[in-house]
């Protein structure tokens, strides 16, 4: 599963709002990569190292967020900013920084919604080594999206937004439709919301949506790409633009049996934890087999990258 600090695929359409409840695996004895946190992050950090997921974000933040955020504070001297899962805060830092460039005299306050309080350390500590954040407010809340949802509608604290983002994290909340929903209601008036995830056209979208029913399953919604988000977007009439960029991962380490980077990015792919040792044969030379398809990935120089094709997708107020 793709992301900072989370991650998905793609499923077969489903009534909204996309969730799947835990069916126990009676063919092996696999089980979800979530439930060894350890584990995910190791497989997590292995999946950076081998992707240019950060390096696609960063060109689009470079190249097409300024002309995104070019009106959304032009009559503030403060910018507010709510990044939702903001992991350990390198995309999020970016943003501020192109925020900065555009509106130099504006105070920013940027909230920050992540339930993972390892990563929240390590946002702070990413902040406290960067330069020129002095007209940068950071506030943290270690809470996962429904649960900010919830506090802030029982307090009736409904603040407005000029720009909130959701990056890779989509694919944890169980009710999709009703969170963009809600965080769209934030949106100041020419507010944005960028979002960004797996592109339908990914390897990650053959992969879930060809074996998904065959992998553990959790109460999550894993299984969703930009095509299913755009689906919920057009049914609550809101506008956007969606924007396809290419990104890659190195897995050619897979198909070297009891190669542990290999066996770290089988895990990640197929979001289960020690997937070599638990599959079936019969499911695991299957996958082996696929991922070296076109379609899923690409062979390159002798090596294998998968398709992690990225979506950003821009809402409007």
């Amino acid at each position: 599963m793709p992301g900072g600090g989370a991650g998905g695929g793609k499923r077969k359409k489903l009534p909204f709002p996309f969730c799947l409840s835990q069916k126990p695996n009676m063919a092996s004895s696999m089980r979800s990569l979530l439930s060894d946190h350890g584990r995910y992050v190791e497989a997590f950090r292995r999946f950076l190292a081998n992707s240019t997921e950060h390096q696609c974000m960063q060109n689009f933040i470079e190249e097409k967020l300024p002309g995104i955020i070019a009106r959304i504070g032009d009559t503030n001297s403060e910018i507010n900013i709510l990044s939702i899962g903001g992991g350990a805060g390198e995309i999020d830092l970016q943003i501020i920084f192109q925020v900065q460039a555009h509106y130099p005299d504006s105070h920013i306050n940027n909230e920050v919604v992540e339930p993972n309080a390892e990563q929240i350390i390590k946002y702070k500590e990413h902040v406290a080594t960067a330069s020129n954040l002095k007209n940068v407010k950071f506030a943290w809340h270690q809470e996962t999206s429904s649960e900010y949802q919830n506090r802030i509608t029982e307090k009736k604290e409904l603040q407005k937004w000029n720009f909130i983002h959701m990056i890779q994290m989509l694919y944890y909340v169980k009710d999709i439709r009703a969170t963009l929903k809600f965080f769209h209601s934030l949106l100041d008036t020419k507010g944005k919301i960028l979002i960004i995830l797996v592109s339908e056209i990914s390897g990650w979208n053959k992969l879930w949506k060809k074996y998904g029913s065959r992998l553990p399953q959790n109460d999550l919604c894993l299984y969703v790409s930009s095509s299913d988000i755009a689906q919920i977007l057009d049914t609550l009439k809101i506008k956007y633009e969606c924007f396809d960029l290419l990104s890659t991962m190195d897995i050619s380490d897979c198909f070297v049996e009891g190669n542990e980077n290999g066996e770290l990015l089988l895990d990640f792919l197929t979001e289960t934890c020690h997937f070599s040792k638990t599959a079936p044969p019969d499911l695991k030379a299957e996958i082996i087999e696929d991922l070296q398809r076109p379609g899923f990935s690409t062979k390159e120089r002798g090596k294998i990258l998968f398709h992690n094709h990225l979506s950003f997708i821009v809402v409007e107020a």
